[in-house]
């Protein structure tokens, strides 16, 4: 939580945060100020002191909406620090940064750089700072240790709106199940009315129409993906697959609120029409493994204890698992789940067994998605949800919607 950010520069040894970059799509600078309409922002939190948020003049209004201390830009001129430069842009640019470090009182010790820039041009700067601000010494954060460590735990605000997109999910969802079954089928392939096969692009296209309707977008794109594709985890699906029935489907749809806020990850497999006896037979066993890992999920465990407990349980069905062998292809081929936020993909990693800071706590917030894929055969099956731990230590998921293989066609 933010509010462990102190505690952890400290337990870093870092003087400080800085957060650079938009305010959209821009995770870290999400989680420091909540968003707005800013193309260039710099936001950068001391150890016991407040965040800072310095902005261009045209955003002030937008900077303002946050409710942080602000610093505008035009405080520094240009022309001044271009005159004190000698001309020089570089120096010059480097200078605004090193105004504003000595505006806030910050001129020593570790400074931890996240956002997203341009690397190179970025990088040059800080070359620059450092020369400038010999007393600080700028790093990155391999793992980001502080900022995704902080944003581990959820608060109530934060599990609200990663709830409301869950709500918007399972929306689109139920629109693409409707979509699918309302369509004609000939010789087993669904077809639009002008007589065509309906594609995966068509079905895209409408999941992106229904997204952008509910204020929700798809930075990363959503995957779904039929017969050989549904077995490789992260093909997206090909676009001019004809939609037949009695393949497995698998529909992995992870959203942002529009601009870059909190995700949601979902996945549901499907077969319409029917499904053959031997994809029955895998989701089921896949189905089984999911409810047996949920009813057994407790606090203060290592995410990674509940990767090991699935790998068990699929090498018991006798599919080989990413446990026997890191490299395998067809079985189980992934981890159990991640963690969810404004990045898709962060703490509590479910894959690193060696990371004690993985435990889940109240306020964490994860993915249960075990599989199975065997693309020689032309299957693959995944169901996910996305899950929480509440204050009281419980574990609950965001919002419900049916598990069922096939979908009927009307």
């Amino acid at each position: 939580m933010k509010s462990n950010l102190d505690q952890l520069l400290k337990e870093n040894q870092a003087e400080a945060l800085w957060v650079t970059g938009p305010a959209q799509h821009n995770p870290a600078m999400v989680y420091l100020t909540g968003g707005g309409h800013m193309t260039q922002a710099d936001a950068i939190k001391m150890q016991n002191k407040p965040i800072v948020l310095c902005h261009a003049p045209m955003e002030r209004e937008e900077a303002a909406k946050t409710g942080l201390q602000t610093l505008n830009y035009s405080k520094f001129p240009l022309k001044e620090r271009l005159q004190l430069a000698e001309g020089d842009r570089l120096t010059a640019h480097a200078m605004l940064y090193k105004q504003i470090f000595e505006e806030i009182g910050l001129t020593s010790g570790k400074v931890l750089v996240y956002g997203r820039t341009e690397a190179g041009k970025h990088h040059t700067i800080l070359t620059r700072l450092q020369e400038l601000m010999p007393g600080l010494i700028f790093e990155g954060d391999l793992e980001d240790a502080v900022l995704l460590q902080a944003m581990a735990t959820k608060e109530p605000d934060e599990i609200e709106r990663i709830r409301q997109m869950g709500k918007k999910v399972v929306t689109v969802v139920s629109r693409v199940a409707d979509f699918l079954t309302g369509h004609k089928v000939v010789n087993e392939v669904l077809t639009k009315p002008d007589g065509t096969p309906l594609l995966i692009a068509d079905v895209k296209a409408k999941i992106n129409l229904w997204l952008a309707e509910l204020g929700a977008e798809n930075p990363e794109d959503t995957i779904f993906a039929i017969g050989r594709d549904a077995g490789i985890p992260h093909s997206s699906g090909t676009p001019s697959d004809p939609m037949r029935l009695g393949q497995t489907i698998v529909f992995d749809i992870f959203p942002c609120k529009k601009g870059g806020g909190y995700f949601y990850d979902f996945t549901r497999t499907w077969c319409l029409g029917y499904a053959p006896d031997d994809v029955q037979t895998l989701y089921n066993q896949v189905k089984s493994v999911y409810q047996q890992v949920v009813s057994e999920l407790e606090t203060g465990k290592n995410a990674a204890e509940f990767q090991d407990r699935t790998c068990e349980l699929f090498e018991a069905q006798g599919h080989e698992t990413v446990r026997q062998n890191p490299a395998v292809e067809a079985g189980y081929v992934h981890s159990l789940g991640h963690g969810v936020g404004l990045n898709i993909h962060e703490k509590p990693w479910f894959s690193r067994k060696d990371d004690p800071s993985n435990t889940l706590l109240p306020g964490s917030v994860f993915t249960i998605e075990p599989g199975l894929y065997y693309p020689e055969r032309g299957m693959g099956i995944r169901l996910e949800d996305t899950y929480y731990v509440t204050a009281d230590g419980k574990f609950e998921k965001f919002v419900d919607y049916p598990m069922e293989l096939v979908l009927k066609m009307q």
